[in-house]
């Protein structure tokens, strides 16, 4: 049998009557570990389980954490299209996602409500899909280590604390977890944000603490 050539990393997933004569603009540039991503097939990726988000949050490796092969191309499309509209995705994040006037806090972290905004995650990782994921956006900075880029033992405290206040009520503590993104892998720098993970959430509560937030995934074609 003759020898198959692998498809390019940009035709994988792509339903062959879509397939692009040359590689997309939005996947061009993009990293080695992008590109290994995107070029695997769906069929091949496995999803994280409960347990394993859960371990991977605990030894702090949410570098772990990756979308589905479609999903992070349809992620890289999303965020090439806004930057050519926004001129960033801070600016999108900002003005229609949060929608907030100001970035002035009104009170010292956790003080205020209005100075904090829970919507899910946009573009949610390859994990269980009981698993919700939200991103809890701040207008305060949370301090980090300068020399490690890891969140400082006080504001490891301040999060801790407001995630057990809000989320403790409605969930057992193990089903809920949360992390702060490294420096090196936010994709969002200037908007002070972290991320909670919960299993099986109910989701009227889901609604209540989102304010009837839907991601941009189930919005973007």
């Amino acid at each position: 049998m003759p020898h198959e050539e692998p498809l390019p990393f940009w035709l994988v997933n792509v339903p062959r009557d879509q397939w692009p004569t040359e590689c997309p603009d939005f996947l061009k540039e993009l990293g080695e570990k992008d590109r290994r991503i995107i070029g695997t097939p769906d069929s091949e990726y496995k999803k994280l389980t409960w347990d394993e988000v859960k371990h991977f949050i605990s030894i702090n490796r949410v570098d772990k954490f990756h979308r589905v092969p479609s999903e992070l191309r349809r992620y890289r499309q999303f965020t090439h299209r806004l930057v050519k509209e926004y001129g960033s995705i801070m600016n999108f994040i900002v003005g229609e996602r949060l929608q907030w006037k100001t970035m002035s806090p009104k009170g010292r972290p956790f003080e205020c409500d209005d100075d904090i905004k829970i919507l899910y995650n946009d573009w949610p990782y390859g994990i269980d899909d009981r698993i919700v994921h939200l991103v809890v956006w701040t207008k305060f900075e949370l301090e980090d280590d300068p020399e490690t880029g890891l969140s400082t033992p006080a504001s490891n405290q301040e999060i801790d604390s407001y995630v057990l206040r809000t989320f403790g009520s409605r969930l057992k503590p193990e089903n809920f977890a949360w992390f702060k993104n490294w420096k090196s892998l936010k994709s969002v720098h200037a908007v002070e944000h972290f991320h909670i993970m919960l299993y099986d959430p109910d989701p009227d509560f889901m609604k209540e603490i989102t304010n009837n937030d839907v991601p941009m995934t189930a919005k973007f074609p």
